[in-house]
C-alpha cells in the first residue's frame, strides 16, 4: 500500500496540525500578537489587578455603593481569589488608612459570611479561609469563571501532533518493509524453461542459475534493485538488476516513465541496458531520443520478455504486473506499480575472455 496515494488524509491532517501550531505560535504571538480587551479583573496581571483592586476601594470610599463593588469584584470574580487577592495586596501596604480602605473590599465579598465578614484578611493569614467559605456553602475554586487556561489545550494539540507523526512513520516504515519484501529472490528458484535469446530463438543448452523478482510502487523514488548472478558452486558471474531510468512532471512522489533494466557479466566488456518505457514515453519522439543514449527502448507490455544477453550471461526480464497513474499528466504516461521477473542463466561451455579488439569499434562509435 502507497500512503502518498492511498491515504492522504493522513498527510492532510499532519500539514493541519503543523500549520496549526505555526499559525498558533508564530504568528499569534510573534507577528500578530493577541491584543487583550475586557478582562475579568481575577485574568489580570498582578501590577494591574492591584490598581483595580484600588480603584474599586476608592469608588467604594467615595460613594459607598456596595452595589458597585460587587458587580465589579464578584461577577467574574470567585469569593476565595478575589479575598485572596485582596488581602494580598494589602500585606504590601504600609498606610493604616489605605490598608483598612482596601480591606473593606473584601469585607463586602464575604458580608454574608458571618465567621468572615468581621476580618475576612485574618482568616486569609491563619490559613481557614477556605475551610469556612466551605462550612459557609461558597464556591472556593481559585480559578476564573472566564478565564481560558490554554495549557491543556496545548498541550494536547502537541500530543496529538507527536502521535500523528509516530502513526505516520510506522506506516511509511511497513510500507518500506513491505518493498523490501516484495524484492527478494523467489525462493531460490531456477528458471523453469530455456532462455529465449536475443535472436528470438531458444537456447535450451544454457544452464540455470537464478531467479528473482523486483516490484515497484509509487513514491519509491529510490528504486534501484540488483541481484548477484552466481553459479552451482558460488562463483560470482554477474549481476542484473532494474532501477528508475526517467520521471515526467515535477511532482512528488516521481511520475517514473520509463525503468532500466540491465546484465553486467564479469567475462563482458559491456553491461547490457535496455530502457523499458512508458506508452507515452515510447511513442514521444523527443523523449525517446533522450532516453536513447542509455540502451535499446522497449515498450511495457504486461506479459512482454525483455531479453539481455552477454558474452556468458543470459537474462529474460518479463514484466509480470503493471498499471499505469492517472491525473493531470497525459494518459499511460507513468507508471503507479510495476513488476518484474528476472531469470538468469550460463551459456554452455567455459565462460570465454572478454573480446576487448572485437568491441572497440562499439565503443569509439558509442
Amino acid at each position: 500500500m502507497n500512503t502518498n496515494t492511498q491515504q492522504p488524509w493522513l498527510m492532510t491532517l499532519v500539514a493541519f496540525i503543523v500549520g496549526l501550531l505555526i499559525g498558533w505560535f508564530v504568528i499569534g504571538y510573534e507577528l500578530q500578537p493577541i491584543q487583550w480587551t475586557d478582562a475579568a479583573p481575577v485574568d489580570l496581571a498582578p501590577e494591574d489587578k492591584n490598581n483595580f483592586i484600588l480603584t474599586t476601594s476608592e469608588l467604594y470610599a467615595r460613594d459607598g455603593d456596595l452595589v458597585k463593588v460587587e458587580q465589579r469584584m464578584l461577577r467574574f470574580w470567585p469569593v476565595e481569589q478575589a479575598v485572596t487577592d485582596v488581602c494580598t495586596y494589602t500585606s504590601t501596604l504600609t498606610d493604616p488608612a489605605l490598608i483598612n480602605q482596601v480591606e473593606a473590599i473584601a469585607k463586602i465579598a464575604v458580608r454574608n459570611i458571618p465567621t468572615l465578614s468581621a476580618d475576612p484578611c485574618l482568616a486569609f493569614n491563619d490559613g481557614t479561609l477556605s475551610q469556612k467559605l466551605t462550612d459557609a456553602g461558597q464556591p472556593t475554586d481559585a480559578g476564573s469563571s472566564s478565564g481560558l487556561n490554554l495549557a491543556p489545550l496545548l498541550a494536547l494539540l502537541i500530543l496529538l501532533a507527536l502521535l500523528l507523526g509516530a502513526i505516520y512513520f510506522v506506516i511509511q516504515r511497513r510500507n518500506a518493509l513491505m518493498s523490501e519484501a516484495e524484492t527478494m529472490t523467489i525462493g531460490g528458484a531456477m528458471p523453469e524453461a530455456p532462455p529465449t535469446t536475443v535472436q528470438g530463438s531458444e537456447d535450451s543448452s544454457a544452464i540455470p542459475l537464478a531467479r528473482f523478482q523486483s516490484a515497484y510502487t509509487m513514491g519509491r523514488d529510490n528504486y534501484d534493485d540488483s541481484f548477484s548472478i552466481e553459479n552451482s558452486s558460488g562463483d560470482f558471474l554477474g549481476e542484473c538488476g532494474v532501477g528508475i531510468s526517467e520521471s515526467i512532471g515535477t511532482d512528488v512522489p516521481k511520475n517514473v516513465t520509463a525503468f532500466e533494466v540491465w546484465l553486467f557479466d564479469k567475462n563482458d566488456i559491456r553491461t547490457v541496458t535496455k530502457v523499458i518505457m512508458s506508452d507515452h514515453a515510447f511513442f514521444d519522439e523527443a523523449l525517446k531520443a533522450k532516453l536513447a543514449p542509455k540502451g535499446e527502448p522497449v515498450l511495457a507490455r504486461e506479459n512482454e520478455v525483455v531479453v539481455l544477453e552477454t558474452a556468458s550471461l543470459i537474462v529474460n526480464a518479463e514484466i509480470k504486473a503493471m498499471n499505469y497513474g492517472s491525473g493531470t499528466l497525459p494518459p499511460q504516461s507513468f507508471f503507479d506499480n510495476f513488476t518484474v521477473e528476472l531469470s538468469a542463466w550460463a551459456k554452455e561451455g567455459d565462460s570465454p575472455d572478454p573480446d576487448i579488439e572485437g568491441r572497440v569499434d562499439e565503443l569509439l562509435d558509442f
